[in-house]
């Protein structure tokens, strides 16, 4: 069985932790696999933490700047040219982004990385790109991958960019729009909250908080997105056909900040009048915010027989964890 190459750009992040774990040696595949895969993956400002070392101890590590691409020539020499490159890196908080226009654009555009990866001499790499459910304006429930993309913040518009450089540029592709992600915290913590986590740890003070009743999303269990990436990386490389690619990624519930909320006080027990339903108008977040980008996840189960997890299970399989 020949081995194949998978690069994680962006691997500390919470989804590249969760992703290097399940393509590391010795894991249990998310479904099964005739192929097993070395692994290697980008860091950019800190070091790799020794927890994630421990954890996957066979793989390779690069330190890289997206921006410039320095650093990517170092993986051609020592890891030789990925079968397959997941995309993760991002500067993903919208606030940021408004704040520093020209960085978001330089780091979730990623033009170095498609060079580095034409300039092979086979076009034989999948990119694997994760997008947004904010390249959608937020106007109607359950967007279609057809619809128009009208970004209403910075974030969402670098990302509608990064969508249409990498379908113009690059042959082979996955262009993953992900709603918010959640589920178990990762081998090494990561520094930015965790949207259940950060509910439970606020609703077990037993305060009144206020959530938003008026935004609403397709929250999506962690593990189901290493499971969709693992299936796509599993279909390239056995099927080695060309692939342009466009799928929301989402659970299946359309749900809103409240009730997300809820489903945490439900499976724990805290009292749902510490609850406080308000409008997200109520609050200058110095960032416009779309307030309904709830998609529609039709293509996503039929192209991969995927059964995505609800929410309810979501939280449970968290906060069980």
């Amino acid at each position: 069985m020949s081995r194949k190459r998978v690069l994680v750009v962006g691997g500390t992040g919470y989804l590249g932790q969760h992703l290097l774990q399940a393509f590391s040696h010795g894991a249990t595949p998310p479904t099964p696999s005739e192929h097993e895969y070395d692994v290697a993956f980008t860091y950019h400002s800190n070091p790799p933490p020794q927890p994630l070392l421990d954890a996957v101890p066979d793989s390779l590590a690069f330190c890289v700047d997206l921006r410039t691409g320095h650093g990517l020539d170092a993986i051609s020499h020592a890891f030789g040219q990925p079968h397959v490159v997941i995309n993760c890196a991002a500067l993903s908080i919208p606030r940021a982004c408004e704040m520093d226009p020209t960085a978001a654009l330089s780091i979730n555009v990623p033009s170095a990385l498609v060079k580095w990866l034409s300039s092979f001499s086979e076009s034989t790499t999948l990119l694997i790109h994760l997008s947004t459910d904010q390249v959608y304006e937020g106007t109607k429930s359950f967007y279609k991958e057809e619809d128009e993309t009208l970004a209403v913040n910075v974030y969402g518009k670098t990302k509608v960019a990064a969508e249409q450089f990498i379908s113009a540029n690059y042959p082979n592709f996955a262009i993953l729009r992900s709603s918010i992600i959640f589920g178990p915290q990762t081998v090494s913590p990561v520094p930015k909250s965790l949207p259940i986590q950060w509910i439970d740890s606020i609703l077990a003070k037993g305060d009144e908080v206020d959530f938003f009743h008026d935004e609403f999303r397709c929250p999506v269990y962690v593990k189901d997105v290493v499971n969709i990436i693992w299936r796509l990386t599993n279909s390239w490389i056995s099927d080695s056909k060309q692939m342009q690619m466009l799928l929301n990624v989402g659970g299946p519930d359309r749900i809103s900040r409240v009730q997300m909320a809820e489903a945490v006080a439900y499976y724990r027990g805290y009292n749902t009048s510490l609850i406080k339903s308000v409008s997200a108008s109520s609050v200058d977040r110095g960032v416009k915010s779309p307030a309904d980008i709830s998609m529609d996840i039709t293509k996503l189960i039929q192209t991969l027989d995927l059964s995505p997890t609800t929410f309810a299970d979501g939280v449970r399989l968290t906060l069980a964890t």
